[in-house]
């Protein structure tokens, strides 16, 4: 798998201090390089060069069109590679301080979708999660189902929950489901949305607000003017790195 590892100033200067770490899962037809592409790591800097965050390590990983996890017909294990393998080599290779309390995910657009699927299926392995745009909806659109969808999109989304899509597995792999039920007392929960999204993610990340609330699970949650894509992200991604620094903070 490709990724990216995004080192804090110190890192090389003090040999025995361990971090925290944040991966950061990127959107459809993305990839490992888009968090530095897009200039998320110059707003990183920036933050902390005001000191609004402190240094922990940003890993950014590769994950194609899986939407971050198994795919339906077994051949895309990318889930269970990522916290059984990928997460344990990641954290032995760089000197990251390996607990929960220290392990954060993000995303943003399907990375989003991942982040929260991660967090809540995995609660043993991250305190914190904070996500932009996820793409997270209460039903199946018809153009799913009838092939009525672009084919890029259409293909991307078969690869990952069967082809024909099997509406059961999607449910069951979606986040606000895993909302519903999943033990998600003491985590600390960011997500945001734009009003105008392109995909009409806004009425996911409102439903999961929705069923956050009924749950009584503390969470923080926007939704604010704008679209989709990393311009809407660019104005917010502060906020929930701020977030995630915090929840750091508090371990």
């Amino acid at each position: 798998m490709r990724y990216c590892a995004l080192l804090p100033p110190s890192y090389d200067a003090q040999p025995k201090r361990t971090y925290p770490v944040l991966y950061f899962l990127h959107g459809i037809f993305e990839n490992e390089q888009t968090f530095i592409d897009a200039g998320a790591w110059n707003l990183v800097e920036h933050l902390r060069e005001r000191g609004t965050i402190g240094e922990f390590i940003i890993v950014t990983p590769d994950g194609g069109s899986t939407f971050f996890i198994n795919s339906r017909d077994g051949r895309r294990p990318w889930e269970s590679f990522f916290t059984t393998e990928f997460i344990p080599q990641i954290e032995k290779r760089y000197r990251i301080a390996a607990a929960r309390a220290s392990r954060a995910v993000g995303g943003v657009s399907m990375g989003g979708y991942g982040a929260l699927h991660l967090a809540f299926a995995h609660r043993q392995l991250f305190a914190a999660v904070a996500v932009h745009s996820p793409a997270i909806m209460k039903t199946l659109p018809p153009g799913l189902m009838s092939g009525g969808l672009a084919s890029s999109r259409l293909a991307a989304l078969t690869d990952t929950f069967g082809r024909p899509l099997d509406a059961a597995y999607w449910q069951t792999k979606n986040p606000l489901t895993l909302a519903a039920h999943a033990p998600l007392a003491g985590m600390k929960i960011y997500f945001d949305c734009g009003r105008e999204d392109d995909y009409g993610f806004d009425s996911g990340a409102v439903a999961l607000d929705k069923t956050l609330t009924a749950r009584r699970i503390r969470h923080e949650f926007h939704l604010y003017p704008g679209g989709h894509g990393w311009v809407f992200v660019a104005q917010h991604l502060p906020a929930s790195l701020e977030f995630v620094w915090k929840a750091f903070e508090k371990k």
